[in-house]
């Protein structure tokens, strides 16, 4: 808890902007995501026929010599889904280098300073999409957005300095919230003004220029409307250069649960949760023949679901609880996927995941802000996420390599069998904080 109580109506005012920037944020980072099809393929288009030493023909040419090393052959309708799992790969590796830094400077100098110097990353990523009328300034874009990216975790500590441990697991499923919302609205937004054309060389400006403006708009709200978090003792350094320590920290740390075996679960968790959402239009794809819109009503029906949870449930449980709750039903979403025959099991899976989206990884930030003293939150929890971002930079290709070489049934009967292990770890090792159990 803080050093000095947050008053409720302070609390309040805070919150609720935590919870507008995060949400403008989030909307503006969707917008790119049902876009990423077509806007690769414009950039194919555009320079495959005219320079084969370009990095996107370069980066092409890799990506086919591995598809055609699977023992079945994997049709040209996946180069670009293959292509756009690539540079999220990328983003999520360098979201991973970056957190534990932002964290680490965010308790040095202040939540507020570090989310501002973010939004400036975030800015200039933006603005390098919108003049991106080729490939190598959309990748630059994505470069600097994967570096500077620093809003979700930075919203966390944020919401973890004011609240007492009864509050804090309902204000981090306020986060979760966000998400959900924002991953239900944003595609769809983002698609929409796809199709308004406004530059000829850049078909996609008019999304990334909407998506600058809501950028722009919420870093000038938090330079207005943020107050710093950080209690004033934490936010500057001591005159021998050290980070001043709390009475608390003086007398050491007790955790009940290591950040060490948090971030392992978060890990591991990820890793075969973001291969079974990568592999989620494939298999749609060749059971059901789905279109690109079909698939997307299925995410946004999944995202629906995750926000009522966040808003009704997770926010109600203990966050132990919420996360063995989703893990288990992970588990049962992955077995499910695995012998699925038809449509009406994959919506019933769909409901299951949609359980385990709205609960594991809020479940998990608040283990472990209840681990981290005052002067480390922000670190403990950048390196939390980072662990989480190394997981989903490995898991879709880790898990899309299983599903083409040995099928579907095989890669989700392991993928089942993985999340069974998390499982284990999450009934079998992890416990709940003593302060956050309410007395």
């Amino acid at each position: 808890m803080a050093a000095t109580p947050v008053s409720p109506a302070k609390r309040k005012q805070i919150l609720r902007v935590i919870f507008v920037s995060l949400l403008l944020d989030l909307i503006s980072f969707t917008f790119i995501l049902p876009l990423f099809p077509k806007l690769l393929e414009f950039y194919r288009n555009l320079e495959a026929p005219n320079d084969s030493s370009s990095i996107l023909n370069r980066v092409l040419a890799g990506l086919n010599a591995y598809k055609q090393s699977f023992s079945r052959p994997i049709s040209d309708r996946y180069d670009i889904v293959l292509l756009g799992g690539a540079l999220g790969s990328l983003f999520s590796f360098l979201q991973a280098i970056a957190s534990p830094i932002i964290g680490t400077l965010s308790d040095r100098y202040g939540r507020r300073t570090a989310l501002l110097w973010s939004m400036s990353g975030n800015i200039a990523s933006v603005a390098l999409w919108v003049a991106a009328t080729d490939f190598r300034t959309f990748l630059a874009s994505r470069v600097v957005g994967g570096l500077s990216e620093g809003n979700v975790q930075l919203a966390t500590a944020m919401a973890a300095d004011i609240s007492d441990d009864k509050q804090r697991g309902a204000t981090m499923a306020l986060v979760g919230v966000c998400f959900s919302i924002a991953f239900t609205f944003g595609p769809a937004l983002g698609a929409a003004l796809a199709n308004i054309e406004t530059l000829v060389a850049n078909p996609f400006a008019t999304a990334a220029g909407f998506s600058l403006f809501l950028i722009v708009v919420e870093t000038i709200y938090l330079y207005y409307f943020l107050p710093e978090t950080l209690p004033a003792s934490r936010a500057r350094p001591a005159t021998n250069g050290s980070i001043l320590k709390t009475e608390d920290e003086q007398r050491g740390v007790v955790r009940t649960n290591s950040h060490t075996l948090l971030n392992f679960t978060h890990f591991i968790f990820i890793l075969f949760f973001s291969g079974m959402e990568f592999s989620l239009p494939f298999m749609t794809y060749d059971l059901f023949a789905y279109s690109s819109a079909q698939t997307g009503k299925l995410l946004g029906y999944m995202g629906l679901i995750a926000s009522i949870l966040q808003g009704s449930v997770t926010r109600r449980l203990h966050p132990l609880r919420v996360v063995q709750l989703g893990v288990v039903t992970c588990a049962a979403s992955f077995f499910m996927l695995g012998q699925l025959k038809s449509e009406t099991g994959l919506w019933v899976a769909a409901t299951l995941l949609a359980i385990t989206t709205a609960t594991v990884v809020t479940g998990l930030n608040s283990l472990s802000s209840f681990e981290a003293a005052e002067s480390e939150r922000g670190g403990k929890l950048g390196n939390h996420r980072s662990w989480g971002q190394a997981g989903r930079s490995c898991g879709p290709l880790m898990f899309c390599t299983l599903y083409w070489w040995a099928g579907r049934d095989v890669a989700y009967a392991i993928g089942g069998a993985g999340m069974l292990g998390v499982c284990t770890i999450v009934l079998g090792g992890l416990k709940a904080p003593p302060k956050s159990i309410p007395r």
